[in-house]
């Protein structure tokens, strides 16, 4: 079956439907759905949530609990279309650990980068988080892009390998899809943010996916996070300075990560 290209890069959680008894609906299909800790989460009937929401008084605590629990299920729904990952489920600006002096400003660059996506979206305003392994800068990734899922936007987080995975299955016969509809994807997304730029061998066709995304969203004025190990000047050899000017266009920035890894620590 050829796949639909957004299901590709947007995936739905796991759900599993089972039969369980209500005390006013009886025999019903229940369900339990995939939260964004990676945990399941049991659903009760639907019949009686959608009456707590629709038919009970609009100011019965009734109808505020069940408003509450739809509201945190299709913000966990949203989260993990968005790409981030059960290891990044609690990844939020109050949650990064910023002790020295250049944590509080890579948090604070960041933060900043997301409160003000709105102006920064307008501008096509790119950011890019470059430097040591772990610190931080997946987290803060992860962080931006709950802000600005929050905000009804359309975002995505993904490593440059699954890209390259995914533009590469489309050669095989049926897949329904090509590498430029990849292109095409990804580069009309309100944010997208790549991880793992420079963990690739960088070969020619790798290299050549990750230039035509960047330019498709640097020609559509959308902005792009980049996320790399290396350090600035070895972003620059790796992606070459055509791509990197363009994502230093209308004010990009790039935040150094140049301590020790936090994982040790944590």
């Amino acid at each position: 079956m050829a796949a639909r290209i957004s299901d590709l890069f947007h995936r739905t959680p796991a759900k599993r439907i089972f039969s369980g008894e209500c005390p006013v609906h009886g025999r019903v299909d229940m369900s339990e759905v995939e939260q964004l800790d990676g945990s399941m989460l049991a659903r009760g009937c639907k019949r009686c949530a959608w009456e707590a929401m629709h038919t009970s008084p609009r100011d019965s605590a009734e109808r505020a609990l069940a408003n509450a629990q739809h509201k945190v299920e299709r913000a966990s729904e949203a989260l993990i279309a968005a790409g981030v990952t059960p290891r990044f489920a609690g990844a939020t600006f109050n949650s990064y650990r910023a002790e020295t002096e250049s944590q509080h400003r890579a948090l604070a660059k960041c933060q900043a980068y997301a409160e003000q996506f709105p102006a920064n979206f307008r501008a096509g305003r790119s950011l890019l988080l470059t430097g040591n392994v772990g610190c931080g800068k997946t987290h803060l990734a992860s962080a931006i892009v709950r802000t600005v899922v929050a905000d009804q936007c359309r975002a995505l987080i993904i490593p440059a390998g699954d890209i390259v995975s995914i533009a590469r299955a489309s050669m095989a016969p049926g897949s329904g899809y090509t590498d430029r509809d990849v292109a095409v994807h990804l580069g009309g997304l309100d944010l997208l943010v790549i991880d793992e730029v420079g963990a690739q061998k960088g070969s020619e066709y790798e290299l050549g996916l990750l230039h035509s995304i960047i330019d498709r969203r640097y020609q559509a004025v959308l902005p792009t996070v980049v996320i790399s190990n290396l350090s600035a000047d070895g972003l620059k050899s790796y992606i070459g300075d055509r791509a990197l000017d363009r994502l230093r266009q209308n004010g990009g920035q790039q935040v150094g990560f140049t301590w020790e890894s936090k994982r040790a620590a944590a």
